[in-house]
């Protein structure tokens, strides 16, 4: 493809509708060139629906697909300048390493097929295996020589369809790492497909949230994280607080105070949504603190559970209503608590993020351990 064809990724209303249902509504994306970027979702969201439209396996209901000024929509999938990496490697059995990561350039008359994959097994670490088969080679590694395969040809956007889901928890994460150095050292356009949330926020420099078809929220990782902007994205991007609460009239240029439960608790203005009168206040359980903050937030409850985790400890404590708040607490000397116990759980109002009371608090938190 030309050199024009490099630029930003764009999907312009970008649609997708089956016989019963509509897999996609329409999509307004730009995704930078150069950037690592992920689309995250539960299974069903769409999120593969629409990596599939990008690599051109499926054909969009309407809208468009760019690649800077070069409109690719109608354009077949061998001729897109865009490769795929699967769960499933897909490896030949019977080829060698390097035979595997040539095999297109050798297809395409390239003459310096195989320097081009030396060197490209060479970044993903695995020029000292190049002459062994697939089937010598740790889960891990097939993944990198796949890998290795879709990086050779220099596309302007590789897409990775749930690439680590196949891979162990301690490999995955330092496959996260490596991906994420690749990468950037490569500088092509990465778009990252996955239900994992930590995956995403660790290599993601963007992540779309999606969900239902549609897009939740976009942003960077810390962003998403520290104010979403739906219940969905505060309950799939780790765990939430929701504390339901109606605004206080008046307040500060920064603070407003909110009531909930006959409790009067402050809350950023910044992080308030415009003309809401009911909230769920919200706040990440390794925001609070068990004990006495000296600031306006914290209510008092009963220890019902404590969980060890090494670094930290895991507390649920029961309030006087009945719900029961996440605290999650380092293990570096503060306060502990034992069961039964009953104590204060404070936190500073810039921790806390106010979202409209007519979502479902449930929203998305049912989702997180779909592996689907």
């Amino acid at each position: 493809m030309s050199e024009q064809s490099k630029g930003d990724l764009s999907l312009v209303a970008l649609t997708k509708s089956f016989a019963t249902f509509t897999a996609v509504h329409p999509l307004d994306l730009t995704i930078p060139q150069g950037s690592f970027f992920a689309l995250l979702g539960p299974s069903g969201c769409g999120k593969t629906t629409t990596l599939r439209m990008i690599a051109g396996l499926e054909e969009p209901t309407g809208g468009r697909i760019r690649i800077g000024e070069t409109d690719i929509t109608d354009t077949k999938a061998y001729q897109r300048n865009v490769n795929t990496v699967f769960q499933s490697y897909a490896l030949f059995p019977h080829m060698t390493v390097v035979d595997n990561v040539m095999f297109g350039l050798r297809r395409r008359g390239d003459k310096d097929a195989k320097a081009k994959a030396n060197e490209v097994l060479e970044l993903v670490q695995l020029g000292q295996v190049a002459n062994k088969k697939p089937t010598q080679l740790s889960g891990g590694m097939q993944q990198r020589v796949a890998l290795a395969r879709a990086l050779v040809n220099r596309p302007d956007v590789l897409l990775l369809d749930e690439p680590l889901g196949a891979l162990d928890l301690k490999l995955r994460r330092q496959m996260q790492i490596e991906l994420k150095r690749i990468q950037q050292e490569v500088g092509l356009t990465f778009i990252h497909v996955t239900h994992d949330q930590e995956e995403a926020m660790t290599m993601a420099d963007s992540i779309a949230v999606m969900n239902a078809g549609r897009m939740e929220q976009l942003g960077d990782p810390a962003t998403l994280y520290e104010q979403p902007r739906s219940t969905f994205v505060a309950n799939f991007l780790g765990q939430s607080n929701l504390l339901r609460a109606r605004v206080n009239p008046g307040g500060t240029d920064d603070m407003v105070t909110v009531r909930a439960h006959d409790v009067d608790l402050e809350v950023s203005r910044e992080h308030l949504p415009d003309g809401v009168g009911d909230v769920w206040l919200g706040v990440r359980p390794e925001k609070l603190r068990l004990g006495e903050s000296g600031g306006p937030n914290h209510l008092r409850g009963i220890v019902r559970d404590v969980s060890f985790s090494g670094v930290a400890t895991q507390y649920s404590v029961e309030m006087p209503w009945g719900q029961e708040l996440i605290v999650i607490q380092q293990n570096d000397g503060s306060n502990r608590a034992t069961l039964g116990e009953a104590v204060t759980v404070s936190w500073a109002a810039q921790h806390g993020f106010a979202l409209d009371a007519s979502q479902d608090a449930e929203a998305g938190a049912e989702l997180v351990d779909d592996h689907g």
